[in-house]
């Protein structure tokens, strides 16, 4: 009996990992690293303008936390979508891709 709610409970787990909203992944360069543990990381998407067809950039600037204040500003950078860890902050730091010049 309980081998069988031991196994449910893994196939259970397995089930949430693989969800649809899984958290999100970005790209950016750290365009700031003024704050203590946080720097600010701008992330660009390129869209396609509905009405004329132009590829157009959007910028965002995701306020991310870095917890042995590593990033300098320049650096290639993956964040990770998490829980809210303060007012403007709710990503943090995956890996460095790219140390600045």
């Amino acid at each position: 009996m309980s081998e069988q709610a031991a196994s449910d409970q893994v196939t259970h787990g397995q089930a949430t990992e693989a969800r649809p909203n899984a958290r999100k992944v970005r790209e950016g360069t750290v365009v700031s690293d003024k704050m203590d543990k946080t720097a600010v990381v701008e992330t660009v998407d390129r869209v396609r303008h509905r009405r004329y067809a132009k590829t157009v950039q959007r910028n965002k600037k995701l306020h991310v936390h870095d917890e042995e204040n590593t990033l300098n500003v320049g650096d290639r950078v993956r964040v990770q979508e998490t829980r809210p860890l303060s007012k403007n902050k709710r990503w943090r730091l995956v890996e460095v891709l790219e140390r600045a010049k």
